[in-house]
């Protein structure tokens, strides 16, 4: 016990030389462009995943060369490493960079990048089907700016490819409540939600069943009538889906009524 508290103030020691070893390898003496250098080792630090150490480099830049040309880039690099760590507190952080950087420099070219990190902040804590989608209407809500600030971005193909995922998760969330009506035989509530969501989302990739549960919703309260055409629109828009040999059956038995 005497030995570890004779020891405690030499590593204490070693941990402060450690620290400052760091700090002046950060920025070596006459560098002739010490911002470039500061974001090279920022850029290369994201590359590895080390969150921390490419915060410390961005940083610099941002908090000591106000006027340098890579400044708006290092704001992003900043808002990366936040999103990168993806933690609940680093993703606030996140979402504050890609918000400032779109206030300070709203002409810049890559304010489109900005603005679609900004969405993945929210992108990244949504939640299943089956639980709160506040997070999940978020990030709807931001790449919907992009689409409307950005429609020519080089970056649209994988924004639409995550806001479908988005999408499609909030609508699955509403099917499942219609879902849950149409197992508790409450078909006017499973009616009315199902027909909600082909409303709001006429793209949803789930819908093969949407339609089937619906059309037998409208067929058990005996409007027949309106349920065969959900029948056939699956079959005509899907050529793979679970529902397929039933709803055939289905369609086959309501026609010969």
């Amino acid at each position: 016990m005497r030995n570890s508290l004779r020891l405690f103030p030499v590593l204490v020691a070693l941990a402060l030389a450690s620290g400052c070893g760091a700090r002046q390898e950060t920025l070596p003496a006459n560098t002739a462009q010490p911002d470039r250098f500061l974001f090279e080792r920022g850029n290369a630090a994201l590359k590895e995943e080390g969150w921390a150490n490419a915060r410390t480099y961005f940083q610099q830049i941002v908090d000591g060369y106000p006027q340098s040309p890579v400044r708006p880039d290092a704001k992003l690099g900043l808002g990366d490493a936040y999103l990168g760590e993806n933690t609940p507190e680093s993703l606030v952080s996140a979402a504050n960079e890609f918000r400032e950087f779109l206030s300070f420099y709203p002409t810049s070219q890559r304010a489109d990048y900005a603005q679609y990190k900004l969405a993945m902040t929210h992108f990244v804590q949504m939640k299943a089907a089956d639980r709160d989608q506040t997070e999940t209407k978020a990030a709807l809500t931001e790449f919907d700016v992009f689409f409307l600030k950005f429609p020519n971005s080089p970056l649209i193909p994988e924004v639409k490819q995550n806001w479908r995922i988005a999408r499609d998760r909030l609508s699955e969330s509403s099917y499942r409540v219609g879902l849950t009506y149409y197992r508790l035989r409450w078909d006017p509530g499973a009616i009315e939600r199902f027909r909600e969501v082909l409303k709001d989302d006429p793209g949803y990739t789930g819908r093969d069943a949407v339609y089937f549960y619906l059309a037998e919703s409208l067929a058990r309260t005996d409007k027949t009538a309106e349920a065969i055409p959900y029948f056939e629109r699956l079959l005509s828009e899907f050529d793979m889906s679970e529902f397929l040999e039933d709803t055939k059956e289905r369609l086959q038995q309501l026609k010969n009524q």
